[in-house]
């Protein structure tokens, strides 16, 4: 019986370690991105959806997605790619919420739940595939 938590793929020893390392540089960029949202003047949301480096790696993500088919690579690379998409669906409709004044307090509450989200998902991730594991999707 499964108690819910992803299974090891059969795969998982035959991963490539450059692609290992890439998708490594993509938690990286994803990270350096939130870290600058943190730094600097920025929100962690607008630097994850906006800055140059998450922007990067989402490229990067889409670039090299075929090659990681059948790998529990496959799970990070769509762990990611929805992470920042629906972090951009999440903010907009936040925006949207902004737009009134009776929606301002929801917003904000929606918009420091993504913040959350962003940190919590790239965490995960990240130590998901230090330990060589797929993510669930």
């Amino acid at each position: 019986m499964s108690d819910g938590s992803p299974q090891p793929l059969a795969a998982a020893a035959t991963v490539d370690q450059a692609l290992l390392g890439y998708t490594h540089v993509m938690y990286a960029l994803h990270s350096l991105a939130v870290l600058i949202g943190i730094t600097t003047f920025h929100t962690i949301i607008g630097s994850f959806i906006g800055s140059l480096p998450s922007i990067v790696a989402v490229v990067m993500n889409y670039v090299r997605r075929a090659a990681t088919r059948g790998t529990l690579l496959e799970s990070h690379f769509r762990w990611q790619l929805r992470t920042f998409w629906f972090a951009v669906l999440w903010a907009c409709l936040s925006f949207v919420f902004m737009a009134t004044i009776i929606g301002i307090p929801a917003a904000l509450v929606g918009l420091l739940a993504l913040t959350i989200w962003i940190i919590y998902r790239l965490v995960r991730g990240w130590l998901a595939l230090r330990d060589k594991r797929p993510m669930y999707v």
